[in-house]
């Protein structure tokens, strides 16, 4: 009931990723389909979906089981094999797909380098076709690269039954808030009319409040820069006291704006700010939405 894309992105600056990215006619799909542990790999399971695909194939991965022997090894223990469907990423990026000969038409998967693409109660192959090739000859973070995916998948037919759900995970060592966990991504539009669309949006605020290294650009506060973040922090309503240029007053204004707004991944060091919080508080302040 359900299409996925399940990958790995062995180059980004803070170390690989690896995830999954989904859409179905089913409640919340992104509480069952998606699963991923950094430095182990990523795990799909769908179609009549047997949950426990997702931790016990983890704990092979993390134990160096290639992606076929986490396959083999899921479907091999289970009755309701004909029925299942699962995609698995390894953690060197080796791929593996496989679709119970039960599960309910159009089923089927692809396999490439790196990822797997799967799906079930399709409008038929081209949506796999699409996902994939979108995917290969896509641009940008994993996470840019699966929303991509899926929109093609959706495009071409996806879930012959219509829409309701999407999720994108994806993990990486430290990736997550403040380093504290592996997971880098991870929203869910639970249920929706245009739930990708929705999840593309969700998407880009993430990549606001929550950037990677590599993407923060910090300007220093020259004077002309620092006296008109003063205006705009004091036009919304913040202390930034009387002094001109950078100062202890409009340092304490911009850390607590910064924590209010959410952007405190994006707070340096300084006398300087980061770009996306410049554009931010000037769109706030000119009272256009940011």
């Amino acid at each position: 009931m359900t299409f996925s894309i399940v990958a790995w992105d062995p180059t980004p600056a803070g170390g690989a990723e690896w995830g999954v990215a989904v859409a179905s006619k089913f409640l919340a799909v992104g509480a069952a389909v998606p699963w991923g542990e950094a430095s182990a790999g990523a795990i799909a399971t769908q179609a009549l979906a047997n949950l426990r695909y997702g931790p016990d194939g983890l704990k092979r991965l993390r134990r160096g089981v290639d992606a076929d022997g986490v396959v083999a090894a899921l479907t091999g223990d289970d009755d309701h094999r004909r029925h299942r469907q699962v995609g698995v990423v390894d953690a060197s990026g080796g791929a593996a797909s496989y679709t119970g000969e039960e599960c309910m038409a159009w089923a089927g998967g692809h396999i490439g380098d790196g990822y797997c693409c799967q799906g079930n109660i399709l409008t038929g192959p081209e949506v796999i076709a699409e996902m994939a090739s979108t995917f290969e000859a896509a641009h940008g973070t994993l996470s840019e690269r699966f929303l991509e995916a899926l929109a093609s998948g959706d495009a071409a037919g996806g879930d012959r039954r219509g829409r309701q759900s999407a999720a994108v995970l994806v993990v990486s060592d430290e990736g997550g808030y403040g380093g504290g966990t592996d997971r880098a991504v991870d929203l869910r539009v639970e249920d929706h009319l245009e739930p990708i669309p929705e999840l593309r949006r969700l998407l880009g605020l993430h990549r606001l409040y929550f950037p990677r290294a590599d993407e923060l650009e910090f300007l220093d506060f020259e004077a002309h820069l620092a006296d008109e973040v003063r205006a705009l922090l004091s036009k919304l309503g913040y202390s930034t006291g009387r002094g001109r240029g950078f100062d202890s007053d409009l340092g304490e204004a911009l850390f607590l704006y910064a924590g209010t707004e959410n952007l405190e991944e994006r707070l340096g060091e300084g006398a300087r700010i980061e770009r996306a919080v410049l554009d931010y508080l000037r769109n706030q302040a000119a009272g256009t939405s940011a």
